[in-house]
């Protein structure tokens, strides 16, 4: 016997939006909402009100909060659910110390290694980060900066080292997307191409210097508001 649509519909089964793309696409709009401020710090993330504005199964909805939980963009909580994380000035601060204790170190290894290729592709990624900020695209000015950072990491050719930056990159990245200032990242949009250009020219003295002046002013730029918005209206972000 056909089990009725209404039971089915309780467990979350036979939704018309459910899919892989379907999935992506909400996880890229759940994303972008917070980066862009519009989700803020703190903000409960009910799984019930996200499947109804979406029309997915409150499974997928389960699926792409754990994604984001992973990216750390959202808090999961036992028996209080999902909410936009709040990253502490504490967190803040000890994410930036930790880059300029690592990061910086590594510049003489990359200015070492670094092949007029690498450069090429570094240039590039610094230019897709200033059309992105010209454009209002914060989001992806954010990614790309993060990529940007990861990849003079990876250039050092220090694995571990490396795969430590990323980790700090990703926190950075939340950081900025929660209490950046809309429109920059803290730093000149040119910044990027005179550390390359430092790189190039061998100045591995200047490059480290130039590396830790350039976090501490991503540092600098971080504005911490509180919020109080602890249910904000989704259809009203996501309509």
């Amino acid at each position: 016997m056909e089990e009725p649509a209404k039971a089915k519909r309780s467990r979350g089964a036979g939704k018309a939006g459910d899919g892989a793309e379907r999935h992506e696409t909400i996880y890229q709009q759940i994303r972008e909402a917070i980066v862009e401020h519009r989700l803020k710090p703190g903000a409960r993330l009910r799984e019930d009100a996200l499947a109804d504005v979406f029309d997915v199964s409150r499974t997928g909805v389960r699926k792409i909060l754990q994604r984001l939980a992973l990216e750390y963009l959202v808090t999961l909580t036992p028996r209080r659910g999902a909410s936009v994380s709040r990253p502490s000035i504490e967190e803040a601060r000890d994410v930036f110390a930790a880059r300029q204790l690592v990061e910086c170190q590594l510049m003489p290894w990359v200015a070492r290694r670094l092949k007029p290729a690498d450069a090429k592709a570094l240039r590039e990624l610094a230019s897709s980060e200033r059309q992105a900020l010209r454009t209002g695209e914060q989001s992806r000015a954010i990614q790309l900066s993060a990529q940007f950072h990861r990849r003079l990491a990876e250039l050092s050719g220090n694995t571990p080292l490396a795969e430590f930056i990323e980790r700090l990159c990703s926190r950075s990245s939340l950081i900025l997307a929660v209490y950046g200032s809309s429109g920059h990242l803290g730093c000149e949009s040119h910044d990027h191409d005179e550390l390359i250009t430092l790189l190039e020219t061998g100045k591995e003295e200047r490059a480290i210097a130039f590396m830790q002046r350039h976090l501490k002013a991503i540092e600098a730029s971080l504005s911490i508001e509180e919020s109080t918005d602890d249910a904000p209206d989704l259809r009203a972000i996501f309509g």
